[in-house]
């Protein structure tokens, strides 16, 4: 199916411009306008999930003007192969493994070795002790730095998982492994976690 429209025609004042307001459109069908050249389709839809996209590709990469660099990567991707998504999963797991891939060739480009600054601050602190609040705040550190001795692989899944809320049979799609395999990441992984929390004076992980 031919569009003639560029992807930064579509998507031009997107950061700017929300949708009428309205009954809302489905992702499925989303997709669906945009194998049909629609530029208001693209740019709903990154409206709709450009911010979730661009805090995985923080994390994966540790490097914000990279990955914003990569969020229009990521739907220029979309626009160009909406006409082949077969709905075989969720839009945005589509969406998170089309950026996981993005991800990983930048990172085969470039060496990012550490977990973004944002990690820490993601994890909701509803304390309202100024003590205990700086207590959550130093554990979030030592959180923050046992993330980053995580591998890449086992740094994905966490990710995917616990801060995208995607399921393991999501993970496996977006990842490329069996199910199975995630399980096994998700576990070494939370053991990690554990023994190096250990080693820096706190009993239990935060999984």
């Amino acid at each position: 199916m031919g569009v003639t429209m560029t992807y930064s025609q579509a998507i031009a004042g997107a950061r700017i411009a929300r949708p009428a307001t309205g009954k809302a459109v489905s992702d499925d069908v989303l997709i669906r306008q945009i194998a049909n050249g629609d530029k208001d389709a693209i740019r709903v839809l990154y409206t709709r999930h450009s911010v979730r996209v661009f805090r995985f590709l923080v994390r994966m990469t540790n490097n914000e003007a990279a990955a914003d660099d990569l969020v229009s990567e990521v739907f220029t991707e979309v626009w160009r192969s909406a006409g082949r998504f077969e709905a075989r999963s969720q839009v945005t797991t589509w969406i998170l493994g089309i950026a996981r891939f993005k991800a990983m060739s930048a990172l085969r480009r470039r060496t990012f070795d550490a977990l973004d600054d944002d990690v820490a601050a993601s994890i909701e602190d509803t304390a309202d002790n100024p003590e205990v609040v700086m207590q959550n705040a130093d554990r979030s550190a030592i959180l923050q730095s046992c993330l980053k001795e995580l591998s890449c692989a086992h740094r994905q899944v966490i990710d995917l998982i616990y801060y995208h809320g995607q399921s393991i049979e999501e993970v496996a799609g977006i990842v490329g492994v069996p199910q199975n395999t995630v399980k096994t990441r998700v576990f070494h992984a939370r053991k990690r976690i554990a023994e190096l929390m250990a080693e820096r004076g706190i009993d239990r992980a935060w999984l």
